[in-house]
Parts: C-alpha cells; structure tokens; sequence
C-alpha cells in the first residue's frame, strides 16, 4: 500500500512540474511576444487594452489547458497504478499469506502473458511445490510413527543437543517415561552401561550392543549414531526369555535332583543286596525300600511325560457335563483312613446337581492332586472339597487348614518343581509337578488357576471351568 501511495504521489509531482514549466515558458513567450509588440509599434490606448485583455486570456487559457494536462496526468498515474502497482501489492499479500502457511492459490489471478503475470504463476507453481512437499514429508511422518509404534522394541531418538526428540509408547513402557518430547536426556534411567552407550555414539563411536538393566528388567540395548549427530537407543525386553531361561535352568536341575536322590538309593540298595550273608528279613526290607523309590521314580517320569503332552498340544480336553459330587466322592474314598491316621477331618461339600463342565479324566486328576497335596501338607484341622458356581462357570478345588505359604512362594506353586519347603515335600512324597500339572489341565478348558494362603492358617487352591457355551474349543 505504500509503495501504491509513492508511485501516485511521484508521478503527480513529476506530471504537475512538467506542467508548470510548459506553462511557464510559454507565458514568458507570450509575455515577451506582446512586450516586443509594444515597443516597436505605437498602439492607441485602446489597442493596447485589446492586446492586454488578449494576452490575460491567453495566460488563462493556459492555466485551464495545464490544469486539464494535470487532471489527465493524475488518471494515467491511476491507470499506471492499477496496471503496475495493483499486481505487484497482489503478489506481495500472497507471498506473505504463502509465509504463513497458507496453501497455495489454485488457478492464476490474471493472465500469465505479461512478465508479473509469468512472476506471479511461478510464485504459484513454487507454492504447490510446498504444499506437495508437505504433504510427502506429513505421509512420511504418520508412516514413520506407526512403524514406530508397531514395533516390539523400543526406539529412542536422541539429538546433539542431547534431547530427546522421539520416543515410541514401547520404549516409555520399558523405561517408565511419561514426560512429551522433546526433554533432556537426562531424564532417562541413570543405569551406568545406557549412560555410556550414549555418550559413546553422541561422540561419533560406533555402534554399542549391550544389557541394561532398569528396574526389574532386563534390556538389549543398541546404540547407533546419527549421521547429523545425535544417536537412536533400540531396547528390546529380554525378561521373558532370562525367566525362561531361569526357569529352564532350574527344571534342569530339579529333574536331576528329583532323579538322582532315588536312584542312589535304590544303587546303594543293590550293592548292599548282593551280599550273599544279608539276612533275609533285612533283604526283605530293602527291596521294598528299593521299590518304593522306583515307584517314585516312575511317578516322576510319568508327571513329565503327562505335563509334556499337555503342553504341546498332544493331549485335548473332551468336556463333558460332569456330577463334580460324585466324582469329588470317588477321588476323597480311598484317602479316608490316611485322613484318619493323621487326624484330619476330610469332607466333600460339593453340592449335588452341581452344573460342572469338564473332561473326567482331567477332572479326576485335579481334584487327586489337590486333593493328596493337601493331605500331604496338613496335620491337624480338615480338607474340604469345594464347588463355587458362577454366572460364567464352576470353581472347583480344595482348602485345608494345614501349614501354609508364604506370599513370597504364592506366585510360583505352579511351576515345575517348585517347592516352597523342598525337603518337607520330598519327606512327604510329592514329585513337585502335581500343581504344574494341574495348571495345564484347567488352562486347555479355557480356565485358570487361584490360590490362597496364609501360613500356619491354610491353603485354598482352585481350578475354573468355564460353562459350555463359554468354554475354548
């Protein structure tokens, strides 16, 4: 606009003095003609008034004509304007609106057959550029955030001002972040080897491979260096595989253990049995020693080879509607004397009619094994058999009122081998995968296990069926 107001106002003044001077140098001719006319001929007076009134209409009519002249001089300044001026206040207003984002124009103004036409299509052709390019870089963006966020690692981009610029939800979960980006890499885990991984790629090294740990996990960290500067930090959770692994390493060891400890007896056995002068009530009691320990052998070998196939699939639950109080009938009948002999009371409260969905050889064995686990760890009080119906299906299992576990043991009865007291497990016989096993069953019907306990007040161990039409095919 003010280059507007300077191109009208200049070329005003420069039209005005133009026609000032015209004006000028023809009055001082005119004057100077009627001058001359005056000095050189002898004119009557009123000759002489008739040349005056002459010349003043002269310098009159001049006045009008270079006012006329300025009036024109004005319009084509105007014109001048709208023809120069006008594009060139468009093209800066779209410049700036192109500055501050706005898209780009989608057809030309005017023509394009003058150069501010050609100037102003060129300044659109180069604002559907942008646009283009924003658009590319706005796809690669959401592209490079969803494969960001897709990924079971976790990303973290740090630049070399040491910000941290871009972090995937993975990596937040891993490092427990909750601050948006960009903030200092300072607020990462203050854990000595993720600390050095980065200084070490911030300072153009090479790339770092390493194990991190934060909290109560376990991280493969790789550190990468930018180009530009800066370093990407790639953190995968290790800690499912190191419990695998730990859980792997003890199975191991417990086989062993478990395996070995009868097979030394029943060795020691038979080396004492080779004596022809053992006396035969003492061969006697050896050999039903040595047998029980093979027995207990063969139990073990037959819990692995029963949990193996569950777990792999080779065997499938054919449930079925069940009488759970019948079947908890038949499974407490046989244990009533060693109940008796320990004095414990055992007692089936399952109701009868109790609506109970389940393969009966998987629910035969649960309720054994709970059901003598309990025995096994109780020397006072009851075990009760127990149903508890729900809208989606039956709790069935046993509570006692025997030793107990701590909270600390709770969460891990369910393993392979686990014991919370191993060497009163083993007094009382028990192989260390009867809970294992149990968990296997309840999971292949769609179920779940629950276990309660407080020491020296009891146990209660449960297994979920889920009724037939919520049950996993």
């Amino acid at each position: 606009m003010l280059f507007r107001r300077r191109v009208i106002l200049y070329s005003t003044v420069i039209a005005t003095l133009l026609v000032a001077l015209a004006l000028t140098a023809v009055g001082q001719r005119v004057g100077a003609r009627f001058a001359s006319h005056r000095d050189m001929y002898s004119r009557t007076t009123s000759e002489r008034a008739a040349i005056e009134q002459d010349r003043r209409d002269t310098q009159r009519d001049l006045l009008v004509i270079g006012l006329v002249i300025a009036v024109v001089s004005a319009a084509l300044s105007q014109l001048l304007v709208n023809a120069v001026v006008r594009p060139l206040t468009e093209l800066s207003d779209t410049t700036r609106e192109l500055e501050a984002g706005a898209p780009a124009p989608r057809q030309p103004l005017r023509a394009a057959s003058d150069d501010i036409g050609m100037l102003r299509e060129s300044i659109r052709k180069l604002a559907n550029q942008r646009d283009a390019q924003r658009t590319a870089l706005s796809i690669e963006e959401d592209l490079l955030v969803a494969l960001t966020e897709s990924l079971n690692e976790g990303v973290v981009a740090v630049d070399a001002r040491q910000q941290v610029v871009r972090m995937n939800e993975t990596a937040r979960h891993l490092l427990r972040l909750r601050e948006p980006v960009p903030f200092p890499a300072d607020y990462l885990p203050r854990d000595r080897t993720l600390r050095e991984a980065l200084v070490a790629v911030l300072g153009g090294g090479n790339v770092v491979a390493d194990e991190v740990r934060v909290d109560d996990r376990t991280l493969s960290l790789t550190a990468r260096p930018l180009p530009a500067g800066g370093a990407v930090l790639a953190l995968y959770d290790l800690t499912p595989f190191r419990r695998l692994e730990a859980v792997r390493r003890d199975f191991v060891a417990n086989v062993s253990h478990e395996l070995r400890t009868p097979l030394t007896i029943v060795s020691g056995f038979v080396e004492t049995l080779q004596d022809d002068a053992l006396p035969p009530d003492l061969r006697k009691r050896f050999l039903g020693m040595a047998e029980s320990n093979v027995q207990r052998m063969q139990r073990i070998v037959d819990d692995l080879l029963d949990l193996s196939r569950i777990e792999s699939g080779g065997w499938l639950p054919n449930p079925t509607e069940q009488d759970g109080a019948a079947v908890a009938s038949e499974i407490t009948a046989p244990l009533h004397d060693a109940a008796r002999a320990k004095g414990v009371v055992l007692l089936n409260q399952i109701p009868p009619l109790c609506p109970l969905y389940a393969d009966a050889t998987a629910l035969r064995q649960i309720l054994s094994n709970l059901t003598e686990n309990a025995l096994r760890h109780t020397s006072r009080g009851e075990v009760v058999v127990f149903a508890e119906p729900e809208t989606l299906g039956t709790w069935v299992g046993v509570r006692d009122t025997g030793e107990g576990i701590s909270a600390e043991h709770l969460p891990r009865i369910f393993e392979r081998f686990y014991r919370a007291d191993p060497s009163r497990s083993r007094e009382a016989g028990g192989t260390g995968l009867g809970l294992s096993i149990v968990k296997h069953l309840a999971e292949a019907h769609g179920g779940r296990m629950r276990a309660e306990s407080v020491p020296e007040i009891g146990t209660s161990i449960a297994a979920f069926f889920p009724h037939a039409t919520n049950a996993v095919s």
